[in-house]
């Protein structure tokens, strides 16, 4: 997969995930114990993780490389 590709799907993931939290704030999905529920401990922590990745992801990707050997001159 590309890495313009996949930035596109975490963002739009992003995104709509977002909403739920939006509802849990200012609707009345706090009132639901099943639903508030789901937004504090799935969808607010996969939000949290794919706006951690869309930020630093290319950090985490340039530590799983594995390492070229350098050239050493005898």
């Amino acid at each position: 997969m590309k890495a313009s590709t996949e930035r596109k799907i975490i963002r739009w993931f992003h995104i709509i995930a977002s909403i739920p939290i939006l509802g849990f704030v200012y609707g009345p999905v706090a009132t639901i114990p099943e639903a508030a529920n789901m937004v504090r401990w799935v969808i607010l922590p996969a939000v949290i993780l794919s706006g951690l990745w869309l930020w630093q992801g290319h950090r985490v990707r340039k530590l799983g490389k594995p390492k070229s050997p350098s050239l050493k001159r005898v």
